[in-house]
């Protein structure tokens, strides 16, 4: 069984960075930015519907138009899991002519890293996990969010961003836009609770408001086969208040009982969900010593 670390270290690994719900490519650009300066190299993926094909309407704009928000269709309905997966496979596949590749996942990223590495294990050296969904013994993160482990999230305080749209179209939309005081604090606390409003506000202003549900409430659970053919690593954030460090412990563990020959490389941070960005110094210190 190969579980060597050595891919992390090699000067001619990529590090694939897979963002999280919300979020695109730009996400990364702090960690992309350390990593260049330790000489390592990456590439940041847009997920289907995200990043340049995100959907901003004049309705999203300022003054908003709630009402019409209610029932723009999404450009994200529709989109799948295996929407997500297969958007990696040209891009892994093209970065594999150039060395090594290692998958770094965030957040919801996590499921999207986990689909990936269980069909196509040989197509990857290594996976990081930065308090990123590492399902197994539950089916996707919306399972998991009714366990004793997530009580203390604070993600259900934040309902009053959602935006009621038609529920066929199978996503959620977010108001991240919204000038209401006191949800933008509680956002805060929930995603960045250790970085200055001013950050916060610059980095609220790279989310996007639609997310595939089917995305989320997909399968996928681990596949101790295939996944657990490859070293991966999980970097803990001590200060997550939107998935708890309870729930990222159980995480860990219960992907190290299905695969205890091949067990998370387990890294801690002192930063919350989104504020480990404003660290990434110390994360690309921590992937490169993986």
């Amino acid at each position: 069984m190969n579980t060597h670390f050595g891919s992390f270290t090699d000067p001619h690994t990529t590090f694939v960075l897979v963002h999280g719900s919300g979020t695109s490519a730009h996400m990364w650009a702090p960690l992309q930015r350390e990593l260049a300066l330790l000489g390592r190299r990456t590439f940041a993926v847009d997920l289907p519907g995200h990043g340049g094909d995100a959907q901003y309407s004049v309705a999203y704009q300022a003054p908003q138009d709630l009402d019409t928000l209610r029932t723009e269709r999404s450009s994200l309905s529709g989109v799948t899991l295996d929407d997500n997966v297969n958007a990696l496979v040209p891009v892994v596949d093209g970065l594999r002519e150039h060395g090594p590749v290692v998958l770094v996942a965030a957040s919801l990223g996590g499921v999207t890293t986990t689909v990936f590495a269980n069909r196509y294990p040989e197509r990857v050296e290594g996976l990081v996990y930065i308090s990123a969904w590492a399902c197994a013994s539950k089916a996707n993160p919306i399972e998991y969010m009714g366990e004793p482990e997530f009580a203390d999230s604070l993600l259900p305080g934040l309902a009053g961003l959602n935006i009621e749209v038609d529920p066929t179209w199978n996503i959620g939309r977010a108001n991240y836009r919204t000038a209401d005081v006191a949800l933008l604090r509680r956002l805060k606390a929930a995603t960045m609770e250790e970085i200055d409003d001013e950050r916060f506000m610059a980095f609220l202003n790279l989310m996007q408001p639609d997310e595939s549900l089917a995305v989320m409430l997909a399968d996928a659970r681990i596949d101790a086969d295939a996944w657990g053919r490859i070293p991966h690593a999980f970097i803990r954030l001590t200060r997550d208040r939107s998935l708890p460090t309870a729930m990222q412990d159980r995480l860990i563990r219960e992907a190290d009982d299905l695969t205890p020959h091949n067990r998370f490389r387990v890294h801690s941070l002192d930063a919350s969900h989104a504020g480990f960005l404003y660290r990434s110094e110390q994360v690309a210190r921590l992937l490169t010593a993986s």
